[in-house]
């Protein structure tokens, strides 16, 4: 290893002192942060909110102080659907439903996940993976999906918010630290050669705990509601004692049955036209696993688009954390000139980008619309669930180039994959459990 030598500190002080361009930066960073400083108002004028292909949403959700935005988004897809078939101007799904049976059957999929790996020292890459990652409110769409089939689906006003359900920080925190001593104890009982009997005995308390401790922050949720209605015309209906189960069949089973997950992973590990399953990515065991179809970006966009055409929105992962501004309502790296401002080489390819940790999805959206030129898009636009007093009434736009270096993941029916279709179905490889495919949006 080579030491920092003090004449290179002093050739490196003469360098900056002489340089007008740094004396520049060093006053706009004075008293402003990075990205307001390297805002290019030039390139931002070319956001506007105008598309070509505009789909008209319900108004838009709070998610509040949680991590469930891959529940709000997928719940904001069926909505859309529910509401254009019963003639509905306000709609809501309950996310309190799903992300209590989430975190439930999460429990159990980690309690699951330490037995298994128990033969395994509690330094192993693996065991640390499922101790680190514990239970939170992230998760994908084959994830809600799976929890759908399992408990189905209602409406919000049928199972509200509680204050825990919207501020998970505390309850997660507790869970977690439960699911650490729950960990020790099973991890414990392998290591003395107890059966399997004795060991199913000791977890089913364990999630009987879990259950009390969750029903008490979320409150218990109904087997079954009467979904109540007005539609536009002020019509009154009801459907009296529905079942979720039934309830997510009648406005949802097609939707599950038929969307596919595609993502865009340029990286050398992961072939286009090959699907991938990811290791102790999941919630529900025995449900149905986390399969990608990965594709190249051209084909990933193209199908978005025609399943915007035809006037259906479009469940997405990104990372948001990049080339954003939550009052403008933008996502866009034409925005922001940060290699000026800041003198560093920032040129980092999306393949780079996921091999060397710096970005990965973590935020699921809606795309409801796309400006294309020549057939060719320009930019998106995007429901949020962040309310509405972020971006345009909740409603953002990202640039092309934003999307093809920050946009992961899309569900999008089979139908308009086209021949890709016929991929979904091939057996999935393996991904080590930190694969950044198997990051969760929050």
């Amino acid at each position: 290893m080579s030491e920092i030598k003090i004449c290179d500190i002093k050739k490196w002080s003469d360098a900056y002192n002489g340089s007008a361009e740094r004396r520049l930066a060093t006053l706009a960073l004075s008293k402003a942060d990075l990205n307001d400083a390297a805002y290019d108002v030039k390139g931002a004028f070319r956001m506007a909110q105008k598309f070509s292909i505009d789909i008209k949403t319900l108004p838009v959700t709070n998610q509040e102080r949680s991590g469930r935005c891959w529940l709000f988004a997928a719940t904001n897809v069926i909505r859309e659907r529910i509401a254009r078939e019963l003639n509905l101007d306000s709609f809501e799904l309950s996310q309190s439903y799903l992300a209590f049976w989430d975190k439930f059957e999460r429990c159990n999929y980690f309690l699951e996940s330490i037995i298994e790996t128990a033969d395994k020292p509690a330094d192993d890459r693996n065991v640390q993976f499922i101790l680190e990652t514990g239970v939170h409110d992230g998760g994908q769409w084959e994830m809600f999906a799976n929890v759908v089939r399992k408990y189905g689906l209602m409406p919000k006003d049928a199972y509200n918010e509680t204050y825990q359900s919207s501020h998970t920080g505390s309850m997660n925190a507790a869970l977690n630290k439960n699911l650490k001593v729950c960990a020790v104890k099973l991890r414990s009982l392998v290591a003395s050669g107890a059966s399997e009997a004795e060991i199913a005995e000791v977890k089913q308390k364990m999630l009987g705990a879990i259950y009390g401790f969750l029903a008490s922050a979320y409150t218990e949720p109904p087997k079954s509601f009467t979904f109540e209605y007005v539609d536009k015309d002020g019509g009154y209906h009801a459907e009296r004692d529905i079942t979720p189960l039934a309830f997510a069949e009648k406005y949802a089973g097609e939707l599950l049955r038929e969307s596919v997950s595609i993502i865009n992973s340029p990286t050398k590990d992961k072939p286009y036209d090959k699907t991938y399953t990811v290791r102790f990515l999941g919630n529900v065991v025995g449900g149905k696993p986390v399969v990608h179809l990965n594709l190249e970006m051209g084909e990933f966009k193209a199908a978005i688009i025609r399943q915007l055409e035809a006037g259906k929105v479009v469940w997405f992962g990104s990372d948001v954390g990049k080339f954003g501004d939550r009052e403008k309502g933008i996502w866009d790296d034409g925005s922001y000139d940060l290699p000026s401002l800041t003198g560093l080489d920032l040129a980092l390819s999306k393949e780079n980008a996921l091999d060397y940790r710096y970005s990965a999805m973590n935020h699921a959206m809606v795309i409801t619309g796309v400006n294309l030129v020549d057939g060719k898009p320009e930019k998106w636009k995007i429901e949020n669930s962040w309310g509405d007093k972020s971006g345009v009434k909740g409603y953002y736009v990202c640039s092309d180039s934003w999307f093809d270096d920050y946009v992961f993941q899309a569900a999008v029916e089979k139908e308009y994959l086209g021949e890709k279709a016929a991929l979904a179905l091939q057996e999935p490889s393996m991904l080590e459990a930190w694969d950044p495919m198997g990051t969760l949006a929050e």
